[in-house]
Formats: C-alpha cells, structure tokens, sequence
C-alpha cells in the first residue's frame, strides 16, 4: 500500500514548532521530507528539555522531547545558508523539491538567495510556503512573532480563564499548531492547483492569521451581536448545561446538546423536573438562567461516582467523560486501540525505541507510515547529497571541512 503523497519532496527550512507541525504531517503522509538545519546548532527546539530523551546507556541525551513531538518522517541534511557555497547547495536541493516551507522573518530569506523569486528560477513550479507571526504584509509584518502572542493578539486568551481570573493561554502552543494544519491545507490545494496547471505559488501563512480564523463561534457570536464575549470558564456561551462538574471520586464533563439530552440527563439524575421547569425546559432558557441551574446541578452530581455518570450517561446517549491526566489518557483502552501511542526503533534510545504520538488520520486505502524516527541532527547528510546530487564522497568531504554543510 502507498501513502497519499508518496514522490513528493518537501524541503523544510523551519524550527520551533508551527513548521515543523507542518512538515511532519506531509511526512507522515508519505512525502520525502529533506529537513535543513544549521551544523552545530540545529533546530532550536533539540535543546528545549528537560525532559531529554534517554540514551542507550540511560543518561539524559542532547534531544529534548520537545524536539520529537514535531520531526518524525524527516531526514536531517545540515547546510550552512551563511555562506556562499552553502547557498547555492541550497538552491540546488530546493530545485529537487516539491515543496519549500520556512518561518524566517519576513524578508530574510533573500538576503541568502532562498526567497520566493529566487527559488522560483531554479524551480518554477515550487509551491513555497512562508510561515510567520503576522504574515507578508501588513503594519506588523516585521516583527517577531509567537505562538504566546498570537493567542494574546489574537484574542483567544480572552476567552479562556475563569471570569474572574486573568487570561490564560492554551496548555499547548495551539496558535503554532493549527497554522501548521492551515499551511498543510493550503499546500495540499495548491498543489491540487499545480496538477491542474502546472503552476507552482507562494503562500502566506501568520500564525495571528490563523488565530483569528478559529475563533469561530465566538468571533461570530461578537461580530453578529456587537458584544464582547467574556470569559466563561469551562462552561460554554451557547450550550448549558456544559461544564465540569464535581461527582463523588473527582469530576466529570457534561456536555448536553439539546433538550433531549437534558430531559434523559435529568431523568438518570433522579430530578426529572428539572427538564419541565420553565427556566430550563430549553437550551436558551437554560443559557439565560445558567446562574440558577448551575448550583442545583453541582449539589447533586456529587452522589454518584466518576464510573457511575460517564458509563450511565453515555449508555443514554447523553455526552459525557473524565478529565484525564496524560497518564489516564495515554492508559484509556480507546486512545491505545486508535493508536495515538506509537513507538519507532532508534538504536540510540533507551531500549532502543521511542514512545511518540500517533497521526489521527485514519485512511482506508492510503494509511499514514512511520518511516523515520525525529532524526539526529546531521544524520542524512552524506546519504541524502549522494541520492539528489549524486555528490561523490570526495565532494561531501571538502563540503565538511568548508563548513558548508
């Protein structure tokens, strides 16, 4: 069986994160990604521990986890772009590729010969994807940019965080990851656009863009009403009852969607006339009157335990479910069978494998595939400048001792 993009080549001029999502979701998919990086420094990320993976031997290596959460199904070819001879290396690698991706600030590319227009002469067709903080243009488009900012500027913090709390980031550099799931859309269609045409394209993705997009319902709940939305803790604007609620061994998650839900929710509770009462007989009554409902709820949902809500409630088709720690979550019987948790050879490792997060995509006829494990820093470099330049090893060598690559 064959992966989706099998015979396409990415050439991956990114770190940190948002890229690097990116690029390991085209590898996953089965395109061959050539991932650069600079001799001796490498992508920033690889020092971004504790926690280090554990070597043979049980010691703390120089790769943070950090760095495997976002690299596997690359080859690492290190390239000095400092210089000139590692320039036009470079250019000769990008004019074997598919794809070109990088999240360089905006302009800086071109003072070493990697933009847009310069790579576009040495490969006309390339579909090149800039990833940065704010994009190509616009008043902003100079300046550095991070996930943190962007969940700020782009207004998601406003809206997580209890009420009466201060604004709170996402868990997990979110605004990163979903522009690199933007940019993999955008790239997927573009090249849909050059199988018709012919025609390669630049995108431009900024991850305050891309913020902005997810918003969704609540950026349309306030561009539909003129309200600044406030923030509303773990309980929803729209849905009620949808919240965290206290049960006799923790807390569970309900997350009741219509009236149906609520009525067979009530009657497992053993308080069916709640579902009649007038203040919350519907969603919007119940959305007005969350104050008046919220308490009742909480003061019996601590007689049954944790077991007792999720497997009643969701044998009644009412959602429901724990809030798991990453132990229960890497633990539960549903994300093993998924597999969400993979392990990839590495003879350096511990054991010599490496626990790492699976793809979500689940295709029938062209399943994702686990070639390449985060690679080491350098570690294609000769193989991959044999297969598409056909260097000899006489040239790599000078090439090393150069310190162009």
């Amino acid at each position: 069986m064959t992966t989706p993009l099998a015979g396409l080549r990415v050439f991956d001029l990114t770190r940190i994160l948002a890229g690097p999502t990116a690029t390991q979701l085209l590898g996953d998919l089965g395109a061959d990604v050539v991932k650069i990086e600079r001799p001796g420094q490498g992508d920033d990320t690889r020092k971004w521990g504790p926690p280090f993976v554990k070597d043979a031997e049980g010691k703390d290596s120089a790769t943070a986890a950090y760095y495997l959460s976002a690299n596997r199904n690359k080859r690492s070819l290190t390239i000095d772009i400092a210089t000139e001879e590692g320039q036009a290396l470079a250019r000769r690698i990008a004019a074997e590729c598919d794809i070109f991706v990088e999240n360089f600030k905006v302009g800086g590319l071109k003072r070493y010969g990697l933009d847009y227009d310069s790579i576009r002469q040495v490969k006309p067709d390339i579909l090149y994807c800039s990833i940065t903080g704010f994009g190509q243009t616009g008043p902003y488009a100079p300046r550095a940019g991070y996930d943190y900012l962007a969940q700020g500027m782009g207004g998601i913090m406003s809206l997580t965080g209890e009420p009466e709390g201060e604004p709170i980031k996402v868990g997990v550099g979110i605004a990163d990851i979903m522009c690199g799931m933007y940019a993999v859309s955008a790239i997927l269609a573009a090249l849909h656009h050059r199988t018709k045409t012919g025609e390669g394209q630049h995108i431009d993705l900024a991850l305050l863009d891309s913020q902005v997009a997810w918003l969704t319902y609540e950026g349309l709940n306030y561009l539909t009403s003129g309200e600044v939305p406030k923030r509303q803790g773990n309980e929803h604007p729209n849905i009620v009852p949808y919240k965290v609620l206290p049960c006799a061994d923790g807390y569970f998650i309900l997350a009741v969607g219509n009236d149906g839900q609520f009525r067979r929710f009530c009657d497992f509770a053993g308080r069916p006339e709640l579902a009649e009462d007038p203040r919350f007989a519907t969603n919007a009554q119940r959305v007005q009157n969350r104050a008046a409902l919220y308490p009742i709820l909480e003061a019996l949902t601590p007689a049954k335990t944790l077991t007792d809500w999720v497997e009643g409630l969701s044998a009644l088709g009412v959602p429901s479910g724990a809030v798991n720690t990453l132990d229960r979550v890497f633990a539960d019987p549903q994300v093993q069978q998924r597999g969400m948790r993979i392990e990839m050879a590495d003879a350096e490792a511990l054991q010599g494998r490496l626990a790492l997060i699976g793809n979500p995509i689940k295709f029938s006829k062209t399943p994702v595939d686990y070639r390449y494990p985060p690679p080491r820093m350098g570690q294609h470099s000769d193989e991959l400048l044999k297969e598409l330049l056909d260097l000899p090893d006489e040239e790599i060598a000078r090439l090393r001792d150069s310190g162009a690559i």
